[in-house]
C-alpha cells in the first residue's frame, strides 16, 4: 500500500501555483508514495479557493482578521497544520509574515518572485523589473523568522528583456515558478515517477 504524503499549500490570492501543484501532485502516485494536497488560506475571498474546488479539492480557511494578533493567528495555523499532519508546508503566494510561534514549530518552504536576497517583500516583481538589472528570477527558500530570509534551496533566472512590460515579465516569472516549485518539492519529498 502506498504511503500518503501530505503537502499543505498556504496561499492568499489567485492560487495559480496552488492549481499547478494540485495538477502535478494531488492523488498521484510516485513509486511507493501517493500525494495529497491540502490548501490553506488566510482569506475567505481568495480566488485560489475556487481554483482548487474546480479540481475537486476543498480549502481550509482561517481568516487572519478574526485574530487579535499575528501570534494568535499563527497559533491557530500551527494547530491546523499539525492536525492535518502535513509532511511539507509550502507557502505559495501566502501574503503573511509569520512569527516565532509558527517558525519554532513548523518547517516550511516559501516561493519568492526574485533572486533573494534582492527584493524582499510583497513588491518583489515590480522592484526587480524597475531595478535596471537585466535579470530577475525566482527563489525557493526555507522559512525562518526573518522576512524572505532562510536558507536558499533553489533559484532560477528570468531575463528582463528590453521590450518587456511589467505584465510580460511577471508572466515569465510565473512560468518559472510553475517549474521550480514542483521540482523542489519532488526533491525534498523524494518523489520519483
Amino acid at each position: 500500500m502506498a504511503q500518503v504524503v501530505t503537502i499543505a499549500v498556504l496561499f492568499s490570492g489567485k492560487g495559480t501555483n496552488l492549481q499547478n501543484l494540485i495538477e502535478r501532485f494531488h492523488l498521484k502516485r510516485f513509486g511507493d508514495k501517493s500525494v495529497k494536497i491540502v490548501p490553506v488560506t488566510n482569506r475567505p475571498e481568495a480566488e485560489g479557493i475556487d481554483r482548487a474546488r474546480a479540481l475537486g479539492v476543498e480549502s481550509i480557511v482561517i481568516d487572519h482578521r478574526a485574530y487579535e494578533s499575528r501570534e494568535s493567528f499563527d497559533a491557530e495555523l500551527v494547530k491546523t497544520l499539525k492536525m492535518i499532519n502535513a509532511d511539507l508546508v509550502v507557502m505559495a503566494g501566502f501574503m503573511r509574515i509569520v512569527t516565532e510561534v509558527f517558525t519554532s514549530q513548523i518547517e516550511a518552504i516559501n516561493l519568492h518572485p526574485s533572486l533573494l536576497p534582492l527584493f524582499k517583500g510583497a513588491n518583489a516583481v515590480k522592484e526587480s523589473f524597475q531595478s535596471g538589472m537585466r535579470v530577475g528570477g525566482v527563489t525557493v527558500h526555507k522559512v525562518d523568522s526573518t522576512l524572505d530570509g532562510g536558507e536558499i534551496l533553489d533559484q532560477t533566472c528570468v531575463r528582463i528583456e528590453r521590450n518587456d512590460t511589467l505584465e510580460s515579465y511577471e508572466a515569465r516569472i510565473h512560468e518559472a515558478e510553475y517549474e521550480i516549485l514542483p521540482h523542489c518539492i519532488a526533491k525534498i519529498l523524494n518523489l520519483h515517477e
